[in-house]
């Protein structure tokens, strides 16, 4: 019987992923370290950003792959992506999980409002979508990593309205995934429309939620557009993103501290 259900694939050459991790929200989320005002990316990858034989990433296609800069290429199409936070977060925590397989799954897209994160939209179902396809080769979704919230910096009504709409995200994304107690890390945003970018930030680091944590961007190296991070702040950011992780979500007893 034929059916419009997508059947995940893996690259033979890849292993299982048994630790899962959500990477979502805007373009700092999605990488923009080393892309040039002209909209090339240098190809720099730093030491800690390198590819892992034990950390995949599931593509476009729905198909596991071995994990490499830019983790977004295929998913934020219509910008140039180049280094992000995530592999340098994947390099830090795997160890610490017993060097187990660790699976990423990008779904950020960049100059995206959290309004086009809601329930209904493309960008929250293929989220969801591509979040449950990732569980069905039997790992378990670790956490969601999420940094948003420029794009609501122009706008008082945005940004006053950000801390609702971000504790709905994070329930209905709970909720969808079958996941009541989904760890849930966001990053305070660093850089946007100065008018209301600090209602924006008070709203993200006022969350109070049980097992969502927040970590701080600001002071990160921004490039000269004064909105991206640096290729050295993401890989700055993964580490913190990792030990926020390590600290709040993984039992003393299953890890050792962060070199």
């Amino acid at each position: 019987m034929e059916t419009d259900i997508p059947i995940l694939q893996q690259d033979q050459s890849s292993p299982t992923p048994k630790h899962i991790f959500i990477l979502s929200g805007q373009s700092n989320m999605a990488g923009r370290g080393g892309v040039s005002k002209h909209h090339h990316w240098d190809g720099v990858v730093p030491p800690d950003c390198q590819p892992h034989p034990s950390i995949i990433r599931l593509n476009a296609k729905l198909n596991w792959e071995p994990a490499r800069e830019p983790l977004h290429c295929d998913i934020d199409t219509r910008k140039v992506c180049g280094v992000g936070p995530g592999l340098s977060f994947a390099n830090a925590v795997r160890e610490q999980l017993g060097s187990e397989c660790v699976g990423l799954v990008p779904c950020a897209v960049g100059g995206t409002a959290i309004k086009e994160w809601a329930r209904g939209q493309h960008l929250y179902e293929s989220m969801v979508k591509r979040s449950k396809e990732s569980v069905k080769s039997k790992g378990e979704v670790k956490g969601l990593l999420w940094y948003q919230g420029e794009s609501d910096t122009s706008s008082h009504h945005d940004a006053k309205d950000y801390k609702a709409n971000m504790e709905t995200l994070i329930h209905n994304v709970r909720q969808d995934l079958g996941l009541p107690s989904l760890p849930v890390i966001q990053v305070a945003i660093a850089s946007g429309d100065a008018r209301y970018m600090e209602t924006v930030r008070e709203a993200q680091l006022g969350i109070n939620l049980p097992n969502v944590i927040c970590v701080d961007a600001k002071g990160l190296p921004l490039k000269e557009d004064h909105l991206h991070l640096t290729t050295e702040a993401q890989v700055k950011l993964g580490h913190i993103l990792a030990d926020a992780f390590l600290t709040h979500f993984i039992a003393p007893s299953q890890s050792s501290s962060l070199a």
